[in-house]
């Protein structure tokens, strides 16, 4: 079996974001030279997500939309972490869970094999310093 490691850092200048990531996904699965096996690819972070879907703006604004919304308001005084912490982020934690840490994309035939309209994600939900994301390829 054949693995691959590699990290980006990425430091947002908005507190929140979404970024296409797949292209890191399948810079990693081609430099591990795999043409079946998996890329695992997770936030190094709890207030930042990884995860598939759409690449469409108008879907990206409804989703910051629905975050804000019905998920986590950013209102820093609803929540104890804030109170107890200092910080003000309890909302990007809440974000993180809810739209999920990490994904596995699998390969198949030397290809990252996602449906039609699926893309990976970053979603970053207290921006404004460094955060990781680790890259895993392995397979055969």
């Amino acid at each position: 079996m054949r693995t691959f490691t590699s990290y980006r850092t990425f430091d947002t200048k908005d507190r929140q974001t979404i970024i296409d990531i797949t292209d890191d996904v399948e810079a990693c699965r081609a430099h591990a030279m795999i043409s079946e096996g998996m890329v695992l690819v997770s936030a190094m972070h709890i207030s930042a997500s990884v995860f598939v879907n759409d690449h469409e703006p108008g879907l990206w604004a409804d989703i910051l939309e629905w975050l804000e919304g019905r998920i986590a308001p950013w209102t820093p005084e609803l929540y104890r972490h804030n109170s107890g912490t200092g910080e003000d982020n309890a909302a990007a934690h809440l974000r993180s869970l809810t739209l999920g840490h990490e994904v596995i994309v699998p390969v198949t035939d030397g290809r990252l094999d996602l449906g039609p309209w699926q893309r990976v994600f970053y979603g970053e939900w207290d921006g404004q310093r460094p955060k990781r994301v680790i890259y895993k390829a392995m397979g055969m």
